[in-house]
This record gives structure tokens, sequence and C-alpha cells, in this order.
């Protein structure tokens, strides 16, 4: 029966979604823009180079759609190859060039608990941490791994993008949000909850790549 729901899936993606999608990376540093969805789908959420849709009659799945001229498609397919079955990734279910139908993970990013003023206990945190031991286990990069790629669900916490797991260069993101979690969320912002508005996060976000890119280049 699962087959079955997912071969419907595929087959519902290649009739519908994927003829009537509009997507475009206009920059590769911000996130894609779907201009156009067929109904019944529904966006999920978007990245640099892909964004995620579900259909409603099947939640539990999502498509991952990749961006016109975007890399990344093959390098995830092998990630997730490599992962198996983890309870803080994703699946892979299926793969055609440029898409993939995907285990769907519920939660929140922490950057929305952060806009929302929703408390991340320590425990997403362990959770993560265990996660990328788990991958790099299994030869793979934990890379750009920050609070949009990171959700929350019932206090244990969520990888949801390893497209970039292959890539070798040392990547600090995931320690920096650490020493930030330990130094200023965990004894300031926690306990005030405190919502952050968008653009403030933006702009974190911002110069955190600025100050990243000034340091890989000193």
């Amino acid at each position: 029966m699962e087959q079955t729901h997912l071969d419907w899936l595929i087959e519902l993606s290649e009739r519908e979604l994927l003829p009537g999608l509009q997507i475009d990376s206009i920059e590769p540093h911000n996130p894609v823009v779907v201009s156009k969805v067929p109904s019944p789908w529904q966006l999920l959420g978007t990245g640099n180079y892909a964004a995620v849709f579900y259909h409603p009659s099947q939640p539990d799945r999502v498509v991952k759609v990749y961006a016109p001229n975007r890399p990344g498609w093959t390098e995830e397919v092998e990630v997730y190859h490599r992962l198996g079955s983890h309870p803080a990734f994703s699946e892979c279910l299926y793969a055609e060039e440029g898409w993939l139908v995907l285990k769907r993970l519920y939660g929140m990013t922490l950057y929305d608990c952060m806009h929302q003023g929703i408390p991340i206990p320590k425990q997403v945190i362990k959770d993560i941490d265990a996660a990328l031991d788990y991958a790099r286990k299994r030869k793979l990069h934990p890379h750009d791994v920050h609070g949009r790629n990171i959700m929350m669900w019932e206090g244990r916490g969520f990888v949801v993008d390893v497209s970039d797991f292959l890539h070798e260069e040392a990547c600090s993101a995931w320690q920096d949000l650490k020493k930030a979690y330990y130094w200023l969320y965990l004894p300031i912002l926690y306990p005030l909850r405190l919502r952050m508005p968008y653009f403030i996060l933006n702009i974190v976000r911002k110069s955190y790549r600025l100050y990243r890119r000034f340091v890989s280049n000193w």
C-alpha cells in the first residue's frame, strides 16, 4: 500500500506539479522565488537552490524541486543514500533529475522560533550534535547547518537541509550557532521570550555571512 501511494504521488508530481510550477533562483545566497504553484499543491518552504511542496492527499511526503540551472541534486541524492534511516534526518523515497520525494519532517525552524518567541530547549541542540556526529561516521561533512536548516518538533531537533554534506571544506556555521545559543540566547533571550522581527533576523543573517567571508579571506 505504501508503494502504491508513493507511485501515485510520483505520477501526480510529473503530471501536475512540475509542468505547472514556476520557480527561479535569482540570487544564490537568497531563497528561490516561487511565483506559481498548481492547485491543490502547497508550498512548504524555500531554500537557496530549491523549494519544497506537498499534496494535501499525502501530507507525510514532500516533493523538493530544484530551480533551473541550480546545482546540488546529484549531491543530495548521494547524501541521503549514505545517511540511510535516522530520526533527525529525512529520507529520500524517490529521485529523478532535478527533484526528489522525501519523508516530511514536521516542526518549525529555529529561525521562525526566534521570530515567534518560542523557547528552544537544550535538547534540540543535543539532538543536532548527535545527528551531525552520525553523519560524520557515514563519511559526510556537515555543512551550512544554521537556524533556517534546523527544525524543532515537540522539543526535539531535526536537520532539514543536507544538500551540502559532501562539501569537504571546513564550515563553522553550526559551532557559531551553538556559541550564540549558549552565550547569548540561553542566558538572555530564553528567559525573556522576546519575539524578533524578521528584518532584524535578516540583518543578523547577512551580517554573519559578511563576517564569515571576511574571516575566510583574512
